[in-house]
C-alpha cells in the first residue's frame, strides 16, 4: 500500500493545489493536523482504495484521520462505507453514533444505527432513525424509497394489515414492482388468507421479471406444512426459469431434508434484508458498486444466513476485476449446496482464465463436472459450453450431442444447443455438420443475431450464398444494432459484392468501435485499397502487424498485401 503514499508525495506540487481547494471550506483552526503530508497522503490514498473498491485497505487509511468527519461531511460519508463494505459494522455503529454526537450525523449514519437497532429488534429505535432519514433532504430516489420503506417496516403494529398496506401506497410510484413486492411480503408477515392469492397475482405478472419470488412463495408453502405443493411450486417454476439458482438449490434441499438458507417473512429484519438486497441490484446494474456493495452488507448483516446474498457481492467484486476477493466469496458458496456448488466452481473457473490460468481453469471444471451427483441438460450444456469456448471443440460436441438426444425441438435449449454444436462442427472443419446445425437452430428461433451472423460471415467467407447472406446480416444489424462484429460481416458481404462505396461506411464504423481488432482492421484496409486510398490501407495493414491478436496467416497474407496490393 505505500506505492499509493509514493505516488501521492511525487505528485505533491499538484496535490497541494488540489488539497487547498479541497480543504478550502474547511475551519482552519480544527484542520491543521490534516495539512501535514501523512494525513494528506492517507486521505488520497483511502479515497482511491475506496474508489477501485477495496474496502480494507480504505479502512486501514481512512481511520488514521481521527477528528476530520468535524470539518468534513464527505470523508465522514466515505469511511461509513469503508466500515460496512469492509465488515467492520460495528465500529460503523459507533462511528455513526459519534457523528450523531457531534451533530454531524448524515442519511448514511442513520441508517447504520437504525439497521442495528432493528437487528438487535429495537423497533421503537429504529424507528427514530429512520424518520430521520426519510425526513432529510433526499439526493436520489432511492434514498427516499429506501428510508421510507425501512421507517414503514419498523413501525408496523400487531395486527393492522390494513395500515401497513396503507403506508406503502405512499412510496414512491416509480418503484411499483417493488411496492408490489413489499405488499406480498406484507401479507405473508400479517399471515393474511390472502397471502397465497397474492403471491400468485405477483408471479403471474407478464410486465416484470418476479422469477426470484417463485423461492419465497415455495419457502413460504414449505413453513405452512404445505409441503407437497411447495415441491410442486418449485419444479413448475423451474419449468420456466431453469436457471434460478434459488429454486434449483431449494429442489434439491427437498429432495435431501436440508435447509441452506434461511428466510423467514414473519421476520422484518428478514424481510428489510430483502428490501435492501433490492436496492443493492439495482444500484449494482447502474454500475454503483460502492453503493451497492454498502446495501449489500446491511443486509447481510440482517440475514447473515441467507448466504444468497453473496452472489451479488461476488458479482459486483468479479465486475471491477477484484478476481481475488470475488474468488474467496464464490469458495464460500461452494457450501451452500449442490446448485450453488457447480455456479461457483463455472465463475472460480472463469476467473482462473481470465487470469492466464487456463489449464487450472479447465481442470477445475472438468473435476466439477464429474463431482456433480446430478447431471441434467443444464449441467450438460453449461459443460459443453465451457468445453467449446475453450477450443476444446471434439469434446463438446459429444455432450451437445449427448443433450440433443434427449430433448426435442420444442425444448428452450435446442436452438443453443444446435448452435453451440455447429460452431464447435465449423472450427473443426466440418462444414457440412456445422451449416446443418447452425440452420437448425435458426429454423427453430430465426432472430438469434449472433447466430444469423457466425452462419452469414461462414458463407463470405467460403463465397458461397453472398447476396442471401447479405440480407440475412442485414437483419441481424436491425435486430442488434451498433454490434461491431455484425457491422464488420455486413460491410464484408458488400465488399465481396465489390460495392466498395458502401461497404466502406461500415467497415470504417467498424473499425472505429473495434479499434484493435486485427480482422476488422485487415478488412478495412482492403477496402480503402479498393476505393483509391493507398496509402492509408497500407497504414491499416501495417498497423495489424504490430497487434498481438493478430494470428501467424494472418500476418503472411498482410505482408504479401503490402508487397503487391490487392
Amino acid at each position: 500500500m505505500n506505492n499509493y503514499k509514493i505516488l501521492i508525495k511525487i505528485t505533491g506540487q499538484f496535490l497541494f493545489v488540489i488539497v487547498i481547494i479541497f480543504f478550502s471550506t474547511l475551519n482552519a483552526k480544527n484542520i491543521d493536523k490534516f495539512y501535514k503530508s501523512e494525513p494528506i497522503a492517507d486521505y488520497f490514498s483511502g479515497i482511491l482504495l475506496l474508489n477501485q473498491n477495496k474496502y480494507e485497505d480504505s479502512y486501514k487509511y481512512l481511520k488514521k484521520l481521527d477528528g476530520l468527519e468535524k470539518n468534513h461531511q464527505s470523508y465522514a460519508t466515505k469511511y461509513l462505507y469503508a466500515l460496512v463494505n469492509s465488515g467492520n459494522f460495528n465500529l460503523a455503529v459507533n462511528f455513526a453514533k459519534k457523528l450523531e454526537k457531534e451533530q454531524k450525523d448524515s442519511f448514511e449514519s442513520d441508517l447504520v444505527i437504525g439497521v442495528f437497532n432493528l437487528k438487535n429488534l429495537k423497533f421503537e429505535i429504529s424507528k427514530k432513525y429512520f424518520l430521520k432519514a426519510k425526513q432529510r433532504y433526499s439526493r436520489t430516489v432511492i434514498d427516499n424509497y429506501v428510508a421510507r420503506s425501512l421507517y414503514n417496516w419498523s413501525n408496523l403494529d400487531s395486527g393492522e394489515l390494513e395500515k401497513a398496506l396503507n403506508d406503502l401506497r405512499g412510496l414512491d410510484d416509480r418503484f411499483e414492482s417493488l411496492k408490489k413486492i413489499q405488499n406480498t411480503f406484507l401479507h405473508c408477515y400479517f399471515d393474511s388468507d390472502e397471502t397465497k392469492f397474492v403471491f400468485e397475482k405477483l408471479l403471474s405478472n407478464q410486465d416484470t421479471d418476479f422469477s426470484r419470488y417463485n423461492y419465497f412463495f415455495a419457502k413460504y408453502l414449505f413453513s405452512k406444512g404445505e409441503k407437497v405443493l411447495a415441491k410442486t411450486v418449485t419444479q413448475n417454476s423451474l419449468k420456466k426459469y431453469p436457471r434460478n439458482l434459488l429454486l434449483n438449490q431449494f429442489e434439491i434441499d427437498l429432495k435431501n431434508k436440508v435447509n441452506n438458507f434461511e428466510f423467514d417473512c414473519k421476520k422484518i429484519d428478514h424481510v428489510v434484508a430483502e428490501i435492501l438486497y433490492i436496492t443493492a441490484n439495482a444500484l449494482s446494474s447502474q454500475s454503483a458498486f460502492a453503493l451497492s456493495n454498502f446495501y449489500l452488507n446491511l443486509s447481510k448483516y440482517l440475514n447473515k444466513n441467507f448466504h444468497a446474498f453473496d452472489t451479488l457481492l461476488a458479482e459486483n467484486l468479479y465486475k471491477i476485476d477484484d478476481f481475488s476477493n470475488a474468488k474467496k466469496i464464490y469458495q464460500k458458496l461452494k457450501k451452500n449446496g449442490e446448485a450453488f456448488e457447480w455456479y461457483s466452481n463455472k465463475q472460480i473457473s472463469r476467473i482462473f482464465i481470465l487470469q492466464g490460468e487456463r489449464e487450472k481453469g479447465v481442470s477445475l471444471l472438468n473435476n466439477a463436472y464429474k463431482n456433480l451427483y446430478f447431471k441434467g441438460v443444464y449441467q450438460m450444456f453449461d459443460y459443453a459450453e465451457f468445453l467449446k469456448n475453450n477450443e476444446r471443440f471434439s469434446e463438446s460436441i459429444q455432450y451437445y450431442t449427448k443433450i440433443l438426444d434427449i430433448i426435442d425441438k420444442d425444448h428452450q435449449l435446442y436452438p443453443e444447443v444446435t448452435d453451440g454444436r455447429g460452431v464447435s462442427f465449423e472450427r473443426i472443419g466440418e462444414w457440412d455438420k456445422a451449416e446443418k446445425d447452425l440452420l437448425a437452430s435458426l429454423e427453430v428461433s430465426p432472430n438469434q443475431a449472433y447466430v444469423i451472423n457466425y452462419l452469414a460471415y461462414s458463407w463470405i467467407e467460403k463465397g458461397l450464398q453472398i447476396e442471401k447472406s447479405l440480407s440475412m446480416l442485414i437483419k441481424a444489424n436491425q435486430l442488434k444494432s451498433n454490434d461491431p462484429y455484425i457491422i464488420d460481416s455486413l460491410g464484408w458481404a458488400l465488399f465481396k459484392l465489390k460495392r466498395y462505396y458502401e461497404s466502406k461506411k461500415y467497415l470504417q464504423l467498424a473499425v472505429s468501435l473495434m479499434p484493435s481488432d486485427p480482422i476488422v482492421n485487415d478488412h478495412y484496409g482492403d477496402v480503402l485499397w479498393k476505393n483509391g486510398n493507398e496509402i492509408q490501407a497500407r497504414y491499416y495493414w501495417n498497423y495489424v502487424l504490430n497487434l498481438e491478436k493478430a494470428e501467424k496467416d494472418l500476418k503472411e497474407k498482410i505482408e504479401q498485401k503490402l508487397i503487391k496490393g490487392l
